[in-house]
């Protein structure tokens, strides 16, 4: 566990400035710098700044600073975007009682430890796994090609492969990781301590092990293990986005960080697809893409967030925006962007969809080029259903761009 008492708070809120400057190192300066949009130096000091954290919200901790960004949404529907970015599709906002909690963080304990008691009291999961060992007594079958190759004809220990029935099983592996990264970090609640201690001792026979952040295995339910679907979810959903780090000499960083901007576009593709009934080899994500390029020397390389594959041939391009680009040198980024996409796709349109607040819904026909370029908005405050139903008009508004798009290539 951090030591509490030593810890410096600050509170911040996802895009708000601090109103006071903030005091800070130099060391801690530059290591807050990749998590926040600014750092400005107050005028007349030399170790004191104004911060404004960007589109990462979440807990981070560097040396004795601990730094909480809030998230403009409800916290509830933070976790429900990024559980169902994660494919927990039956992840239920209600089963938890977010809002209570002033801090994302300080959320995920008692969520992790409700879901945990509802998983665990039907008994701990178990599974068989296969072990391979050398004992004194027979158990399972006799490794006979080993045993002659290792004992070299002595009768014990003897080499044998068995089934072992056991809890040390993967749900309950990313549960226990979950709850040992948490407990890495500042909680301040004495309950929800309480509960990380309680959730350790309850998988004591299980291994802890290290999942790294971009290889958090998924874990397939049925009968047997539905059970296990809410804390096996927020399990991942934890491994995912915390990480632990030492940093150079004395200081230390860790946290829990989400990138809104990630979650918000993973979420969209996700959603999308799922309504438009299509594969993640046909509507595919920025990470699937076979190679696009803009210029016929192939430097240009582009990489749009949404695409609809008709085999080898891209029907829709379009991308997903939490935070609207606002560049004074380049305005319009994001529609010069799309643009790009549907040049070098040939395509008759594309669509943009941001967050709510970041642009209004139209439609720009661009001159002398034959394009156009449709923006759209999707509300993430309103009701689970009101926010299914938006997908809904989304996904008819991609389809309506694709079935363009065959049109255009049968005509040309």
């Amino acid at each position: 566990m951090t030591n509490q008492a030593a810890m410096r708070s600050l509170d911040l809120r996802e895009w708000a400035p601090t109103e006071e400057p903030v005091p800070l190192s130099v060391r801690e300066r530059d290591q807050l710098k990749p998590f926040l949009a600014s750092i400005e130096p107050a005028p007349g000091t030399t170790d004191a700044y104004y911060l404004r954290p960007g589109s990462t919200i979440g807990a981070l901790e560097i040396g004795d600073l601990s730094i909480s960004i809030r998230p403009k949404l409800p916290i509830g529907r933070v976790l429900y975007l990024a559980s169902h970015a994660m494919g927990a599709v039956d992840f239920r906002e209600k089963r938890f009682d977010f809002e209570r909690q002033e801090s994302l963080v300080e959320t995920l304990v008692p969520a992790l430890a409700r879901a945990a008691r509802r998983a665990f009291g039907r008994g701990l999961l178990h599974g068989y796994r296969t072990e391979e060992e050398a004992l004194h007594t027979v158990r399972g079958r006799i490794r006979v090609a080993d045993q002659i190759r290792h004992r070299f004809g002595i009768p014990v220990p003897v080499e044998v492969r068995y089934d072992d029935f056991t809890d040390d099983v993967l749900p309950n592996q990313l549960v226990k990781a979950a709850a040992v990264r948490l407990g890495k970090l500042r909680i301040r609640s004495p309950q929800s301590r309480r509960d990380l201690g309680w959730i350790a001792a309850t998988l004591d026979n299980v291994s802890l092990a290290e999942f790294p952040q971009a290889e958090i295995p998924e874990v397939k339910f049925d009968r047997l293990n539905e059970h296990y679907r809410e804390v096996v979810t927020l399990a991942r959903l934890i491994l995912r986005h915390t990480s632990i780090e030492t940093g150079r000499g004395r200081v230390q960083a860790n946290g829990f960080l989400m990138d809104m901007n990630v979650v918000f576009q993973e979420f969209v593709t996700r959603a999308l697809r799922e309504e438009l009934g299509l594969s993640d080899r046909a509507f595919r994500s920025d990470s699937r893409l076979p190679s696009i390029h803009l210029d016929t020397a192939d430097r240009i390389r582009l990489k749009p967030d949404l695409s609809w594959w008709d085999g080898p041939t891209c029907t829709f391009v379009g991308d997903a925006k939490y935070k609207r680009v606002k560049n004074e040198q380049v305005p319009n980024a994001d529609l010069y962007q799309l643009l790009a996409y549907t040049t070098a796709l040939d395509l008759p349109g594309g669509l943009l969809i941001y967050a709510e607040g970041e642009a209004n819904d139209v439609v720009h026909r661009v001159r002398h080029a034959g394009k156009q370029l449709e923006i759209a908005t999707l509300d993430l405050s309103g009701s689970i259903d009101d926010l299914r139903a938006e997908i809904s008009k989304l996904a008819e508004r991609v389809r309506a761009l694709h079935r363009d798009a065959r049109g255009h290539r049968q005509a040309a």
